[in-house]
């Protein structure tokens, strides 16, 4: 009697209906985000794969010459180097300076301030506007002769500078650009500051913490989901940028605003090289898999999880 009560609690449990029921309007849901998948991400990623093996031109058929374009990427290509130089150099500056930015604004917009609603939506604003328009009025303000910052600075008794015509100057000229337009990472992190639990402050400022401890030590881990997802947001985004190479600089001057994703544009669009264009586009591909999957592994380091340890 024993072992068949032993036996018959170790056999599984049949499911409900109703978690039956459940599972299956569970799994009807989401076949349309799987067919997204699928046809939006998955089969594009395998064609792009596909084209990348071949010499195509766009005005004849494709012709397989297999692993030839990304030997010729990384081996006689005079423009990947700097490329990817200047990719990466524009991210760095962009992602520091965005989400440094973006969380001291929306820490003064957190507080209780005249006007904050009207505030928040001009920080926001930015964000929606037509990329292309705000590249062009901001090339105003670094016109060399007649700019808006080189007059600050002629009127300060400084030499002008060349903000997008020298290639000292042209990647944090756009990188600042960027940082402007970052109103979608204020939101967020907006949103995350509001949900820091008031009784830690209150108990840290009876303990005699001043602010900048409470900042580091309260604000600073509770906030640390919304910093990794903005983190990952912020460098998907601009490792892809291409609009003000096209808007403003055409890749210069020289090559220091040919970004990987200019790059693939002139192959593609300028030259008609299909398939160079799309090993060009895997390169992004990898660097940003690289990336993500670095910012993942050490993600588990860092990140305060309110409710304990979840090993």
């Amino acid at each position: 009697m024993e072992t068949v009560t032993k036996l018959q609690k170790r056999r599984p449990r049949k499911p409900s209906r109703i978690h039956a029921s459940e599972a299956r309007t569970a799994y009807i849901c989401l076949i349309p985000a799987f067919l997204g998948l699928i046809f939006l991400t998955y089969l594009p990623l395998a064609g792009v794969l596909g084209i990348s093996l071949t010499n195509w031109t766009g005005l004849k058929s494709p012709e397989f010459i297999g692993l030839d374009n990304y030997i010729k990427l990384f081996t006689t290509d005079p423009y990947i180097k700097d490329s990817i130089l200047a990719t990466l150099y524009f991210a760095g500056l962009s992602v520091a300076g965005s989400m440094v930015y973006s969380l001291f604004i929306a820490m003064l917009l957190n507080r209780k301030i005249p006007a904050r609603s009207f505030f928040r939506a001009v920080f926001y604003v930015p964000y929606v506007l037509p990329a292309t328009a705000i590249y062009v009025g901001w090339s105003w303000l670094y016109e060399g002769n007649f700019g808006f910052f080189n007059y600050l600075l002629s009127e300060l008794g400084l030499n002008k500078i060349l903000f997008i015509a020298d290639s000292s100057y042209v990647v944090p000229s756009l990188s600042l650009i960027s940082v402007w337009l970052a109103g979608n990472l204020i939101v967020i992190f907006l949103a995350g500051l509001q949900n820091v639990p008031v009784v830690y402050h209150e108990a840290a400022e009876m303990d005699g913490a001043n602010g900048w401890k409470r900042f580091l030590h309260i604000t600073l881990p509770c906030m640390t989901p919304i910093i990794f997802y903005n983190l990952l947001m912020s460098l998907i985004a601009n490792l892809q940028i291409v609009t003000p190479a096209l808007a403003l600089t055409n890749g210069g001057p020289g090559n220091s605003s040919r970004f990987l994703t200019y790059l693939m544009y002139d192959q593609a669009f300028v030259n008609y090289k299909l398939g160079y264009a799309c090993a060009t586009t895997l390169i992004i591909f990898a660097i940003l898999a690289v990336f993500t999957t670095v910012l993942f592994k050490t993600s588990g380091r860092w990140i305060f999880n309110e409710g304990g340890d979840d090993k």
